[in-house]
């Protein structure tokens, strides 16, 4: 499912940050978010700014939502900062609906949270009533709506970068051989999407099964082998037919012959583990090596579990820069006593962000929607007023060693593939 592999993906990332930036900077560049050790705010947040966090702090998740409330603490520290209400959603989403009613009635001004899309789409509707936004931690794009915005590393978010940079490299035809699950499907929505918003022509989108012939099926399919390879095999049995030393000696001429290329020349995929050896395990066999074409995938290939053993080199995935986020991890070790685990990020971006909106006025959507975006601990992110967000992420290249970033994040709103 896509949210239990959204998930996954969230906890995989190690992604950037900068948690030693001022609080404020005017100009046209993105703000930073993040705190001074030991520093004020301007004046004492105006009443009515109190930012409500829904975080499962009993259950399964209770370690997960008690390191959330953490980030967002640290992010809220300095004096003057907005009051943080903290709510247990216990991780259902009756929990969450009526942790969300609770918080609006002691007169929230904006959520933060929850984590899941479960927990999100049952706050949505309390919030929406309320007039109050929403800054939830989960990666589901289903979720994201007009008052609500999901800072999780979305599908889209990571397709955008991976096409706009493959296509300024001259690939143009795009195709993708996904799972058919909600994951594969969501990373299916991302890719026509952004072939469009590029000017390419749609992309072959196909799906698979779990078991081996499924995914075998499907590749040769879309490759097209059988019209690539067919002639060829062709004239090699005619001239084998022949009988002659010449007709053999033309046999073993065309087996060495190329057979004409792939109908696309840049193919998405979007399978981890097992299922994952098993689709690049073909990509050789149908004649579908790099740099011919370019393999792109999600950033749960930064996960060595998610990798496996796939024969992967010259394969690419978008994903926030790791060694970035020193900065903000620094700042939670020295307040915790230990690492911040990988969605504290989200938490302490949007922790951040009331800070930052509360010493202007308020949580509307157009200071939320501000066109210079934020920088935070992921990078650079904006939020669109249909609940999108908008985040520049890196360009990373698997090889033997395992990924090296190619293209680093950009630090402008602006830039291509955002």
């Amino acid at each position: 499912m896509v949210r239990r592999t959204l998930a996954f993906l969230a906890f995989t990332l190690a992604v950037a940050g900068c948690a030693t930036a001022p609080a404020y900077r005017g100009g046209g560049g993105p703000v930073p978010l993040g705190a001074m050790p030991g520093g004020t705010m301007s004046s004492a947040a105006p009443a009515g700014r109190t930012v409500a966090i829904l975080a499962s702090l009993t259950g399964p998740n209770a370690a997960r939502g008690e390191a959330l409330v953490n980030a967002a603490k640290l992010a809220l520290s300095l004096q003057g900062a907005p009051r943080l209400d903290v709510r247990d959603t216990q991780g259902t989403p009756q929990g969450a609906a009526a942790a969300a009613q609770a918080a609006l009635a002691a007169g929230a001004g904006l959520i933060i949270g929850p984590l899941t899309s479960q927990e999100t789409a049952a706050v949505a509707a309390p919030a929406r009533q309320a007039g109050v936004a929403v800054l939830a931690f989960t990666s589901d794009p289903a979720q994201a709506q007009p008052g609500v915005w999901t800072l999780g590393i979305t599908p889209g978010q990571q397709v955008r970068r991976l096409v706009a940079s493959a296509a300024a490299q001259g690939k143009t035809r795009f195709a993708a051989v996904l799972p058919e699950n909600d994951f594969g499907h969501a990373m299916a929505a991302a890719i026509a999407k952004a072939t469009v918003s590029a000017g390419l022509g749609a992309p072959e989108i196909r799906f698979h099964g779990t078991d081996m012939a499924s995914i075998n099926a499907t590749m040769r399919s879309v490759s097209n082998y059988a019209g690539r390879r067919g002639p060829l095999d062709a004239q090699i049995r005619a001239a084998r037919a022949l009988h002659t030393a010449e007709g053999r000696r033309r046999a073993a001429e065309l087996a060495r012959a190329p057979i004409p290329p792939a109908p696309f020349d840049a193919l998405l995929l979007a399978d981890a583990g097992e299922q994952l050896a098993a689709v690049a395990s073909l990509l050789s066999y149908y004649d579908l090596d790099a740099p011919a074409v370019r393999v792109l995938g999600p950033a749960l290939w930064a996960s060595t579990t998610a990798r496996r053993d796939a024969p992967l080199n010259g394969a690419w995935f978008a994903a926030p820069d790791p060694a970035a986020r020193a900065g903000f991890n620094a700042s939670y070790q020295a307040a915790y006593g230990a690492q911040a685990p990988g969605l504290a990020d989200f938490a302490y971006d949007a922790a951040a962000i009331a800070a930052v909106l509360a010493q202007e006025g308020g949580y509307s959507v157009a200071a939320l929607c501000r066109p210079e975006g934020f920088a935070g601990v992921d990078g650079v992110l904006a939020l669109q007023p249909d609940g999108q967000v908008r985040r520049g992420l890196a360009l990373f290249e698997l090889g033997r060693g395992g990924p090296t970033m190619i293209e680093p994040a950009p630090d402008s709103i602006s830039a291509p593939g955002i």
